[in-house]
């Protein structure tokens, strides 16, 4: 229990603070109580009352301070950020779409357009991958203006794409603001329609110039039949043999231009399956062996150990390899030999190698082997059945497997066709 002691040391300690605390109101009362002394008032009534006031200010609590209400919050407008909406709608398109902020950076891209130009980091500027002025002048007019905008743009890489590039204040009609203003730049794929374009004007173009004479021989040759030759068994043989050869061009001739339309319709398509090109090569062989004996021509092969797998489709490549080797043995038949090799060196692209021991082909005319209806010799292609389009379809084949063809020749020396995966 506390001793008397100490309970007067805390009374005294609490009359000590409210003397200290109320030091300006004792100062007035006694002020007051003097002034009633001096005025006639009787002393002892003066201290009695002096001592009572006293004794009420020291022992009161202190009062609490004011506590503050808190000012009135004015209701803020609400912000809406339709970017959430927009991304998810546009993410369903198959149509590649980037939605672009004030300052032409990308807020957003969708899975089509991360597939057509690869992964731009939100907040990147679009010149960090479309670096096409035209299409950065047309997207800064369209921010400045708010007016929609379109052009079109040619893509080279990995094959060439043709897009209608359209750009336009997106408008959600929002009632409230929105957080920022965006642009929705689509890209629209018009690369089939004019490649259909361009084969059209193509094939009229190289059809009517490849087939106007062998047409023009049949013409001559029938007129031949109806008149002269209408009562001559032996020039009617002969005359049928030449039309049936020249009917028999105009067909491949066709079937070329119609297959070199089909693969560059797909020459942006690469293909997905494995395809091991031991077995390959050698069906390629065992498919020309006849050809081969007729020119006195062997085909020797070169094939490595184990399996040799690339990408591929492999219809298309038995084509690739059936035209370079027919070529080999036709216009390098003088060397007797054409060998093929296959290799697959360890951290080295496959590589498939046709080298004949020909002619050669003079250095002027290899860059330009690849061309339709380019021919070194028009009488000696046509002497042997060529169309002029062989090496075009195998270019367009290669193009699709992203693969490239390799020429190396040297007059009197002969050729080196090389396929590299």
């Amino acid at each position: 229990m506390e001793s008397v002691q100490e309970k007067w040391r805390k009374v005294w300690g609490t009359l000590a603070a409210g003397i200290r605390r109320e030091r300006p109101l004792l100062l007035l009362l006694t002020l007051l109580a003097l002034l009633a002394f001096l005025a006639g008032m009787r002393w002892p009534g003066v201290v009695v009352g002096w001592l009572l006031l006293v004794l009420v200010v020291v022992a009161r609590k202190p009062a609490a301070p004011p506590v503050e209400e808190p000012q009135a919050v004015e209701d803020e407008e609400p912000v809406f950020d339709p970017l959430p909406q927009v991304a998810a709608t546009l993410g369903a398109l198959d149509m590649p779409a980037f939605v672009l902020g004030r300052d032409a950076t990308v807020l957003f891209q969708n899975k089509a357009a991360e597939r057509a130009f690869g992964i731009l980091p939100a907040g990147s500027h679009l010149s960090a991958r479309l670096r096409s002025p035209g299409i950065l002048d047309m997207v800064r007019e369209t921010i400045a203006t708010d007016e929609p905008n379109q052009i079109e743009h040619s893509e080279r890489l990995p094959s060439e794409r043709v897009y209608t590039l359209r750009i336009a204040p997106i408008d959600l009609g929002q009632p409230v603001p929105v957080v920022e203003k965006l642009y929705l730049l689509s890209f629209r794929d018009i690369s089939e329609l004019r490649r259909i374009d361009r084969m059209r004007s193509d094939f009229v173009a190289n059809a009517s110039h490849e087939l106007r004479t062998p047409l023009a021989s049949l013409r001559g040759f029938i007129e031949t039949l109806q008149g002269p030759a209408r009562s001559d068994p032996a020039a009617q043989e002969r005359f049928l043999a030449i039309m049936f050869d020249q009917a028999t061009r105009m067909s491949r001739l066709v079937d070329d231009l119609m297959s070199l339309s089909r693969l560059e319709l797909k020459s942006h398509i690469a293909p997905d399956q494995t395809v091991d090109l031991k077995p390959l090569i050698g069906h390629v062989r065992d498919a020309l062996l006849p050809l081969a004996d007729d020119l006195g021509v062997e085909i020797r092969t070169h094939l490595p150990e184990g399996k040799v797998e690339v990408l591929g489709d492999r219809d298309e490549l038995v084509q690739v390899f059936e035209n370079l080797i027919e070529n080999a043995c036709k216009y390098g038949q003088e060397g007797k030999v054409v060998d093929v090799y296959l290799r697959n060196g360890v951290s080295e692209p496959v590589e498939v190698s046709i080298v004949d021991q020909g002619p050669g082909i003079p250095a002027e005319h290899v860059p330009r082997l690849t061309e339709r209806f380019y021919r070194v010799s028009v009488a000696d292609s046509r002497s042997k059945k060529g169309t002029g389009l062989g090496l075009a379809i195998v270019k367009h084949i290669l193009t699709r497997h992203r693969a490239r063809l390799i020429v190396k020749s040297e007059v009197g020396k002969g050729s080196e066709f090389t396929v590299r995966f």
